[in-house]
């Protein structure tokens, strides 16, 4: 039988969220409930930015409510703090100030326990290749003998799913500091993504606020076990989603990518710029589909410029992490869900992301101070 949102908000009318005994779906909290039909129940209950605290309790006793209608494999809920009764909308965070610093905005949040390093994949727009990159990127440095993780941040547009070709859904598991979800295993990397919870045709029609919720969901409440390093493929932009993101997590640093043609690096400039402004290291620049080489005659074609990323690294004093081609087998391998770092990896469009990953653990790790990556010629 399927399930129904009334059968959940009857569910959830044994939470209480007051003394006074106000049930969750009286109390006006209740956010929209998005209920997949593999049985994952998804929702946000609204609080002011002070309630965090005090209601981490209800959130976690809605998840169990739900979790006890039969039918339902999972249950996800987010505090948003969107609103709560009387308090109006949350204050956004302070415009970052002039010289770096994020004014009265959130400062990092704790270290995620077990992982040594958090790095964030973005670009400034989206169409760029980045959740491509951040893909082979991880796997690279897995290559390298280092354990990794990858946390697809995109909800609105989650990508990682296809790229691994994983559809199935994540357990979740019991521990001391409350129910985790478990990474599915994408050859070898510790995986996550909203896509995995939700079908792949539902439309997350959230408002920011619920995004950024389930964002820091996403990031603290899943297992993630001992990594050096956890790679977040960054929505595209610099807007609410990635400043949550950049202020509330402690990164290591941020790759970012851009094809090389003027459009492109205008974004990307912005994306450093956001960065910059929030004290996030830039670790490196990445120029995506800099040379086509064509499978028929081998001939080279610039189709969207060439150089350009490089050139704006160095006006930007960051590192210029390398290249990677515009080429049919890393599409192919893409659409196809099997990453060609993992399928190929002696190959020569492999060597082009082991080349960046290199030069990225080498800036994470201290090794060596920033230098030019090496050009991956690809025959």
């Amino acid at each position: 039988m399927a399930i129904t949102r009334d059968d959940v908000l009857k569910a959830l009318a044994g939470v209480t969220v007051d003394a006074a005994g106000t049930s969750l779906p009286a109390s006006g909290r209740l956010s929209e409930i998005v209920i997949d039909p593999s049985g994952r129940v998804v929702f946000s209950i609204g609080i002011a930015p002070p309630e965090a605290k005090a209601f981490e309790a209800v959130r976690q006793a809605a998840e169990i409510a739900v979790l006890k209608v039969p039918g339902v494999k999972a249950a996800l809920a987010s505090l948003t703090g969107e609103r709560g009764p009387g308090a109006g909308s949350a204050p956004r965070p302070a415009a970052p100030g002039p010289q770096g610093g994020a004014q009265g905005g959130p400062r990092p949040g704790p270290a995620l326990p077990g992982v040594r390093h958090i790095v964030a994949v973005a670009s400034g727009k989206g169409g760029v290749g980045k959740s491509t990159t951040a893909c082979n990127l991880a796997l690279a440095l897995r290559a390298q003998g280092l354990k990794v993780g990858l946390l697809d941040a995109d909800i609105y547009g989650p990508s990682v799913p296809k790229l691994f070709g994983l559809d199935r859904k994540p357990e979740t598991i019991n521990t001391p500091q409350g129910q985790r979800i478990v990474p599915l295993n994408g050859y070898g990397l510790a995986v996550m993504s909203i896509g995995f919870l939700i079908s792949a045709d539902t439309a997350m029609i959230w408002r920011g606020p619920m995004v950024q919720s389930a964002l820091t969901q996403l990031l603290r409440e899943v297992a993630w076990g001992e990594l050096d390093v956890l790679v977040v493929d960054m929505p595209p932009g610099t807007g609410d989603a990635q400043l949550t993101l950049a202020q509330g997590t402690p990164l290591a640093g941020a790759v970012i990518v851009s094809t090389p043609q003027d459009l492109a690096l205008i974004d990307a400039r912005r994306a450093v710029t956001m960065f910059r402004r929030v004290e996030v290291p830039i670790l490196g620049v990445v120029e995506n589909m800099a040379t086509f080489v064509c499978p028929h005659c081998g001939g080279t074609s610039h189709i969207f410029g060439h150089g350009g990323a490089r050139q704006e690294a160095e006006t930007l004093g960051v590192p210029f992490l390398g290249e990677v081609p515009l080429n049919m087998t890393i599409r192919e391998s893409s659409d196809s869900g099997r990453p060609v770092v993992a399928v190929d990896p002696d190959g020569p469009q492999a060597a082009a992301y082991r080349a960046i990953a290199a030069g990225l653990w080498a800036n994470i790790s201290g090794g060596a101070g920033p230098r030019p990556a090496p050009r991956i010629v690809i025959e």
